[in-house]
């Protein structure tokens, strides 16, 4: 089959669009307002943009709480959804009135940054500590502006559980992290194969 975004005209119930680019890591984005509120979000539209220094990106549809605290205070954490996590990262996802944190919503408890305010997830084995490079607001291809916007951070610090460092690698299988699919659907990284780059 093939269809036309603009039109939609695949015929199918829903959109298949991010049932193909998946499955997507999720950013758990701890983001503080100038007053001092704390909001936990995941982003699955999200990645990490560059080593050297480390970059992440986020993408929010909507000039939502995460985007408006960034814009006033220039940071924000992400820490990493797991799969013992999964229920408590879901909660987080709700449409809550500005101002309302969601950490106490889903019952987890903060940890303190050391070089940023916002804090981390006390619970999730690794955490990244962001100051803003940029924020992009999208234009389609018309030049017509879209309420669509990426925040790309610098990470300036990294928490990371040491029981998750295995023959100085990090195990990431074993954090067990959640990824989102299309519609409903996520999944986890629980296995890994090694593959060898062609010099």
């Amino acid at each position: 089959m093939f269809y036309h975004t603009d039109k939609n005209d695949h015929g199918l119930p829903h959109d298949p669009f991010k049932a193909i680019v998946a499955p997507r890591p999720i950013g758990w984005i701890t983001s503080m307002s100038a007053k001092g509120e704390i909001n936990l979000a995941p982003y699955s539209y999200f990645n990490g943009v560059s080593s050297r220094p480390p970059m992440v990106m986020f993408s929010s549809e909507g000039f939502k709480d995460s985007v408006a605290n960034i814009t006033e205070t220039k940071e924000f954490v992400c820490s990493l959804a797991t799969w013992d996590l999964r229920e408590e990262m879901n909660k987080t996802s709700a449409m809550l009135p500005r101002g309302v944190n969601e950490m106490e919503v889903a019952g987890l408890k903060a940890a303190p940054s050391k070089l940023v305010k916002p804090p981390r997830v006390a619970a999730s084995p690794c955490a990244m500590e962001c100051k803003v490079v940029q924020i992009v607001p999208l234009h389609d291809i018309a030049g017509r502006p879209l309420d669509r916007h990426v925040v790309i951070g610098q990470v300036v610090g990294i928490y990371i559980d040491e029981r998750f460092i295995k023959n100085g690698l990090l195990d990431s299988a074993a954090m067990k992290p959640i990824a989102r699919g299309g519609y409903h659907d996520y999944s986890v990284l629980d296995e890994s194969f090694t593959m060898v780059r062609p010099g």
